[in-house]
This record gives C-alpha cells, structure tokens and sequence, in this order.
C-alpha cells in the first residue's frame, strides 16, 4: 500500500505550468473540469476538480466546467445538476464558464466536413464486426476498410444524409484516415461520428449523429483556449491522437499533461460497477453513505475541507499508486475534531442507579473542551442512568491497566460527579443488568486534592434520555483491492451497514440535516439530510474515532 506523496514530488503540473508563464509560451492559466454526466461523481473526480480549480486559482487564472455530452444514451439532467452541485459544495466556482460538448456540434460537425475535403475522413459502411477483426492487435498491423478510398464526393453526400437521418443506427460510421498500420491503436483509423437516433437531453432530436469523446474532447478544449487540459494517464496514448486532429484542423493548441488517477483501497471507481451497485440495490443509491461519491461523503458527513486536505495531501504524481482509506479518513477526523459538537450518546446500555442522589440538576456542558468560546449546552442528569456495557468489567484481566468501572472501582462521569460501583445485578442467565453506583457529591466538575481518577465515560439521565436510529456504516467492501475479486461484488461487506439505535442527551432533538456531532469515546455522527424530518433526526456515523481497521488488516 503506497503512502501519500510528498509535496516537494507532487509539483511537476505547477513546474510546467510556471515554466509556461515565465518564458511566455502562455500568458494566462485556463483549466477545465470536463465529466461525462452519465452517473455521479466520486472521490476521483474529487482529485481532479481540487486540481484544476485549485491551479486556475493559484495562478490567478480560471477553469472551466463542461459536460462532455456527446452519448445522448447515457446522459442525463440529474447527472448534470448532481455535478454542480458536487463542484459547487467542495468550494469551487465556474463563473459564467459553464459549458457543454452539445454547446459545439455544429462546429464539430463543419470540421468534420473540413477533414472529409481535406482526404483525412470517410465514412465506413463495415459491421462493428468487421470493423473490429480489421483493426488489429498489439502486436499486429490493422487492415484498411474496403470503403477507405471512396471519393471525397461520395463521404460528403453519404455524411449528410447520416446527419439527416436516413440511416439505421450502426450503418455507417465517419473515420479518422491516419493509419492503419501504427503502433498506436488510437491512431488506427479511429471512429470520430457515429449514428444514434437518440434524444439528446439539451438538443432535443436535432441531430442523428453524434460525435466521439475522442473526436470532440481535444476540439472543446481548443474552442474554450484551455492552456493546460490536465487528465489522468489513461489518455497518454490518446494524446497523438488529439494533437492530429488539432494539427489537421489548424486551430488552437492547448497543451495536455496526465497525471496518475487516485485510487483508493476498499472501494471501486468504475462508473459501471458503480452503476451496477445502485442499479442492483446494493447500496440504497448514488448517495449511499457508503458510496465513494461525492453526494454519498457529503450524505454521510464528511466535510468538503476533509476532502480538499486529502486532495493536496495524496499529492500529483506520475505513477500509478494506492492510497490506503485510512488516509481520508484522518483527513475526516482533523477536521471533525475542531469543528464538531460534542454530545453524549449511549449505543449499547446498561443502567446505572446511583443510590446516594435523588435529585435532577440541569448540568453546564461545554460545546466543545478546547473550544469555549462555542459555548455550551444544558445536560440532565438523575439518579437514573444509561452508561456503555463496555464500561464496566466485572473481572478485568489486568486490574492497573483498566480505568473503568469494576467492583469498587471509580470512574467520573462526563461533565458530572465521580461514582463508585458498589454493586452489580445479574439476571437469571447470568447477564450484568444494574449497577448500583454511589456519587461523591464533592466533585462535581472538581478533582479535589487527593481524588486521582483516571477513568472518565460517557452516559445519559435515564429519564431524559431520546431513543433515536443510528447507522453504523463501515467499509462498503472487505477486500483492499475489490477489483482482484473474481467478481467485485464478492468482496462486498455484509456488515457495511448495521442500523440500530443510540440513547442520546435531549439536545441532540435540535440537531438539523447535515450537522455532525461527536458522539465523546463513540464517534462522529451526522444527522441524515435525506430521512430525517423537524425533531426526528436520523444518525449516520461519518467515521470513529480512530482507524479501527488498523488491527484487523
């Protein structure tokens, strides 16, 4: 498992980027964040957007949002408006430069016809078959199409009547003419139209063919004068392939530089698979708390800083590497643990009597301990209350080292007075039920000289306490790497979530959607923005306290 890069080895773009400013090969810095609306975003999308806006800013430039939409089969409008939402809500801001693909077909399309003048296009009348078993391997040359040398006249009239309409669908396909024979398989003869009697989501029908990503991608960042098209190493090889049709065409030259594309243990970043997970209900959709998706981190609680520190701290690289998910998730904590309230909550009762108190005070608890000046909150407590099970051991097997509660044994009482356990109650399976605990009432919010304890734990007034439902989520699959599966969804965690329910202090009942909490010695959790109504707040934990996945790899 790679560790993040340092930041003096994640600075090649920025090296470039101000070699091109100071020779003044480029006046200015234009970036683009170019997504497909065919599905949400995740954490990798995630990278590149804190990259290409993060750079327009640092270099006092801008960067672009467009939607290459040029698949009318697999786009759509909540993909489109899920993404600005997405960009918008990690901090970044287009401007007046939102765009799309569809913004230029007809410019596409005119140089299409440029390039069938030119002799450098033609339509090609083979199956996808055909085309397929001609196009040749690795490590053997393609075949040129029986139709390759039709007549500038003919590839015109044949590619008007696509655009009008009057083939079926897969009939016919307009061609780069580059060459067959090339090492480089992008510059076999690559497809730059194709048809598709397809509704596109902003032109209606108006057109029946469609350009390719391959074809049109370069073209867009040239209209737009994108200085730099940053995108990840599996373009690398395109690149010949854009730089042709620029040099063809005669136009604008923005210069395109890869980077190593995130990947992140316990997760999957194929859209497909994700696809397939939300498609199939195994997950409850694109905004599943366990989804690695911008919407579904945002759902489950993760702050839009948490993410950007662990853009930047994961660094820019050229090499393919995984980045463990213990990594973001301390990025979650650091940022969690200076902006959270604190709460108490009790996920797994057992009930505590304290026999020497019978009264009800309304206690002042402090917001958050390092943090004053955020105030504080009033907490009940009685003689009736909820702690942890796992607070007290009836025989605990290192007595020096255990600092909670036992047989005789102190502890203090968050915000409240210290108790000693005097008595413990089992039931007739032999199960600890009470515990009856006396306070010394000499030490509320005091440690008078003498009084060492160094046991503190949660708990919650009894009469007072909100039963309210609690998601645990965890890792959505088991296996580091789910793409090594021999199906992916093997790997997947059946125990990814567990819902239940928490014994929580009242004021947690104010809690709004999206707000996060720190549920002290549990974790942080955050009110669902989906399923939780005024009054009625459902919790998701967003992550523990510390890397509990740790010990088990």
């Amino acid at each position: 498992m790679s560790t993040p890069e340092t930041p003096s080895s994640s600075n090649f773009i920025r090296t470039i980027i101000s070699e091109d400013l100071q020779t003044g090969k480029r006046d200015q810095v234009i970036t683009r964040f170019p997504p497909e609306p065919n599905g949400y975003l995740h954490i990798g999308h995630a990278k590149s957007i804190c990259l290409n806006f993060g750079l327009a800013e640092e270099y006092a430039g801008r960067c672009h949002l467009r939607f290459d939409d040029t698949n009318p089969t697999k786009e759509e409008d909540e993909y489109v408006e899920a993404i600005k939402e997405d960009v918008t809500w990690l901090g970044f801001d287009w401007g007046q430069h939102l765009y799309f693909a569809s913004d230029y077909f007809p410019q596409l399309y005119a140089w299409a016809v440029q390039l069938i003048k030119a002799g450098k296009a033609y339509v090609d009348s083979q199956s996808a078959e055909e085309m397929r078993a001609n196009r040749g391997t690795l490590t053997e040359a393609g075949k040129d199409s029986p139709y390759r040398n039709r007549s500038v006249e003919e590839n015109l009239d044949l590619f008007e009547k696509m655009k009008n309409g009057e083939f079926a669908d897969g009939s016919h396909i307009l061609r780069a003419k580059i060459d067959m024979t090339s090492p480089n398989m992008n510059l076999r003869d690559p497809a730059m139209y194709r048809i598709l009697h397809a509704h596109h989501h902003r032109t209606g029908d108006a057109w029946c063919i469609y350009p390719m990503y391959d074809f049109a991608h370069g073209q867009e960042d040239s209209i737009e004068g994108v200085t730099h098209s940053i995108c990840t190493l599996e373009f690398e090889d395109h690149r010949p392939l854009y730089d042709w049709f620029i040099k063809e065409l005669e136009i604008f030259a923005p210069q395109q530089i890869e980077f190593a594309r995130l990947n992140l243990s316990y997760t999957v970043m194929s859209k497909r698979k994700l696809l397939q997970l939300v498609t199939e209900n195994h997950v409850s959709g694109w905004d599943d708390p366990r989804m690695p998706t911008v919407s579904g981190m945002r759902r489950r609680g993760y702050p839009a800083a948490a993410i950007r520190s662990f853009c930047e701290r994961i660094g820019v690289g050229r090499s393919a590497s995984w980045i463990d998910l213990s990594v973001l998730e301390d990025c979650v904590r650091e940022e969690l643990n200076g902006t959270a309230f604190r709460r108490q909550a009790v996920l797994n009762p057992l009930k505590v009597t304290i026999t020497n108190y019978d009264q009800v005070e309304m206690l002042d608890a402090p917001n958050h301990p390092q943090q004053p000046e955020l105030g504080s909150r009033v907490l009940p407590m009685s003689n009736q209350l909820w702690i942890d099970r796992d607070d007290f051991m009836e025989n605990p097997p290192s007595p020096k080292k255990y600092f909670r509660l036992g047989p005789e044994r102190e502890v203090r009482l968050r915000n409240s007075y210290i108790i000693k356990c005097d008595e413990f109650i089992k039931d007739e399976n032999g199960e600890i039920v009470e515990l009856k605990c006396s306070a010394d009432l000499d030490t509320l919010g005091k440690n008078p000289e003498g009084r060492k304890v160094k046991g503190i734990i949660h708990w919650v007034s009894a009469p007072h306490a909100v039963k309210l439902p609690v998601r645990i989520y965890d890792r959505l699959f088991n296996q580091e790497n789910p793409d090594k599966a021999q199906d992916y969804l093997s790997a997947l965690n059946p125990e990814s979530l567990q819902e239940t329910f928490a014994l929580v202090e009242p004021s947690l009942l104010e809690g709004k959607p999206g707000e996060t909490f720190q549920f002290e010695r549990v974790g942080y959790f955050t009110v669902d923005a989906k399923d939780s109504t005024e009054g009625k707040p459902v919790f998701n934990r967003t992550v523990t306290l510390r890397d509990t996945w740790a010990k088990v790899k």
